[in-house]
């Protein structure tokens, strides 16, 4: 008796089918790139270029009146004439190396601080507490007894400028210390690190974020306290032109420095986050959709 065997396998004809009623596949686009394919760039800009058209044209069509606030035109007139005598570019040189100043002094001194602070209990049981407490005291408030103690010079700003940056700086860069995980400081415990290793190799980089951060907030509270120290006994500086165009009515001057300090702002906001994606590479995160 002969048995027949199916063949295992369909025949050409049968496999031909069977492909051809197989599904095709697709390739999968992301949702955040199926959107519109506007540059980034160009999308940022949209909202400040549209708060410009209406302002143009509520100043053109009268509603808003030149003595309360110039037009977008008078004020690029102005500070072209600012820039050509020489006015507006000395006193930003003079602004920025205040700035720098108490920006270098504050970073020094909050960073020493959260750092004493942060590694050591002894040092926080001393430090934190008196920290604490001249956090809450507004220092625009210590401008009069800053003026008594130093004069009218260039201190006091500097002074000012310092104590705004000091605190901020100094809570984010204590937050960042205390917010290292404690297993990455028993897994370098096991490897055999140091004390000063651990702090090198672990604890510093885990609290670079929360620093860069904190000197984001410093900068910004650096410019404002700049605004404070700049028209109290200032003969310099961007602060002195928005006293003097206020003594003289001049709404076109003060908006003309008061589009510099945000500029200024903005580039200074714009390097440290840069420093962030160079420092920060290691450490993936969230961009947004």
């Amino acid at each position: 008796m002969s048995i027949s065997h199916a063949p295992p396998y369909p025949s050409d004809a049968a496999g031909t089918a069977e492909l051809s009623a197989s599904p095709t596949l697709q390739r999968l686009v992301p949702a955040s790139s199926r959107r519109t394919r506007l540059p980034r760039w160009l999308r940022r800009t949209t909202g400040p270029l549209a708060l410009l058209v209406l302002w143009q044209v509520l100043s053109a069509t009268g509603a808003l009146a030149p003595d309360v606030l110039a037009s977008p035109g008078r004020i690029a007139q102005v500070a072209g004439d600012l820039i050509a005598d020489g006015s507006l570019p000395s006193a930003m040189g003079i602004s920025l190396r205040r700035v720098a100043a108490g920006l270098l002094l504050g970073t020094v001194t909050g960073t020493g601080l959260a750092l004493v602070s942060g590694l050591f209990r002894i040092g926080e049981d001393v430090v934190d507490a008196p920290v604490q407490m001249l956090r809450t005291v507004p220092f625009v408030g210590l401008i009069p007894l800053f003026i008594i103690w130093f004069g009218i010079g260039e201190t006091p700003k500097i002074a000012i400028i310092t104590l705004g940056v000091t605190f901020p700086l100094y809570l984010n860069v204590y937050a960042g210390i205390r917010g290292v995980d404690s297993q990455l400081i028993e897994a370098g415990e096991s490897l055999g690190l140091s004390r000063w290793g651990l702090v090198r190799h672990v604890v510093l980089p885990g609290a670079l974020p929360g620093a860069l951060t904190g000197l984001r907030y410093s900068l910004g509270i650096a410019w404002l306290a700049l605004v404070f120290a700049e028209q109290v006994n200032a003969d310099s500086g961007i602060g002195f032109l928005m006293v003097q165009a206020r003594d003289f009515l001049r709404t076109d001057v003060i908006v003309v420095c008061l589009i510099v300090y945000a500029f200024l702002g903005l580039l200074a906001d714009f390097i440290v986050r840069s420093l962030e994606r160079l420092l920060l590479r290691w450490r993936p995160t969230f961009t947004g959709r």
